[in-house]
């Protein structure tokens, strides 16, 4: 701990921005903790927050648009390989395109105070289609709120960061195990969540898409449900004709009221391992429906060459 206050009063406005570019391209560095540095800083150097305030919100800006650009130039691609190396691979982007239909630009005001949501808003604002100056401005004040809030944090209670720093210098080798303990408690929570819904998703069939189109034509009574999430400003794009959408985060009894009774259910997303479909399926068949899976969901449609209809 000596080593780190060491380090970041000498160099401590590079600390701050490499902390907060790396961290927000994804490198698994706290940035938080750092700006709560720059905070407990200022306390001894006059004009210092001030400083580390712009470095932070520029930094975290820099690294944010690069991320927006590749979401607008390689689209859901870069999702999927970002969700593949994150804790809850087949969930992250589900819960994040509810974030922003629920809440749509305003998602990249909280997002970095969100776990998960701060990697994941700017590459999924630019395959979303958001306007790019929209972007830049909700993003700033997202920045800046955050890192104005953790630099303000810091100086406010510098008094009692200091005390917890003195405190785990003091438990040495201690500090590092008890950390890793709980490092280790978490991620096996997680890796088990993860494998319970592994479990569920083999329990659907699940039909390429040329396989549902042919179970289309011979059979007919076929309704596709798209549980894609999507805000006003933000739109689907395309969509496989005549599929009617569920949302996830409002699901409710009386939402199937019109829905053809006999029709046989075909759920597709655009989520790493169809995790949304999944998780709809499961939510249909317990409602009494017959229900299966688009494998590879609404992108898998198009590279198959079949009809998409544009909304």
């Amino acid at each position: 701990m000596d080593l780190l206050t060491e380090l970041f009063a000498r160099h401590g406005l590079v600390t701050v921005a490499l902390a907060v570019l790396l961290g927000q391209i994804g490198a698994p560095l706290p940035s938080t903790p750092v700006l709560l540095l720059a905070g407990v800083e200022a306390g001894s150097r006059p004009g210092f927050a001030w400083q580390a305030f712009v470095v932070a919100t520029l930094s975290a800006q820099l690294a944010n648009g690069l991320w927006f650009w590749a979401g607008r130039r390689l689209g859901r691609r870069v999702l999927a390989t970002l969700c593949r190396i994150s804790i809850s691979p087949d969930s992250c982007v589900r819960q994040n395109e509810a974030s922003f239909a629920r809440r749509g630009v305003l998602t990249l005001v909280i997002a970095k105070f969100v776990p998960g949501l701060s990697i994941l808003a700017p590459p999924l604002a630019g395959t979303l289609g958001m306007r790019t100056w929209h972007f830049m401005v909700w993003n700033l004040l997202g920045s800046a709120l955050w890192a104005g809030a953790a630099i303000a944090v810091g100086r406010i209670f510098h008094a009692q960061i200091d005390a917890v720093l003195q405190a785990l210098a003091q438990l040495g080798s201690a500090a590092v195990v008890l950390a890793g303990a709980a490092l280790l408690a978490y991620l096996a929570w997680r890796l088990w969540r993860r494998a319970q819904f592994n479990r569920e998703l083999k329990r659907f069939e699940r039909l390429g898409p040329v396989e549902a189109m042919a179970l289309l034509d011979a059979q007919g009574d076929i309704l596709f449900v798209d549980v894609r999430a999507f805000a006003p400003d933000m739109p689907l794009g395309h969509r496989i004709p005549g599929a009617r959408h569920l949302d996830l985060g409002a699901l409710r009894e009386d939402t199937l009221a019109d829905w053809p009774p006999s029709a046989e259910l075909i759920t597709y997303c655009a989520c790493p391992n169809d995790a949304s479909a999944a998780r709809a399926a499961l939510w249909l068949r317990q409602q009494g429906r017959s229900v299966r899976v688009l494998r590879g969901g609404i992108d898998a449609w198009k590279q198959a060459g079949l009809h998409v209809e544009t909304l």
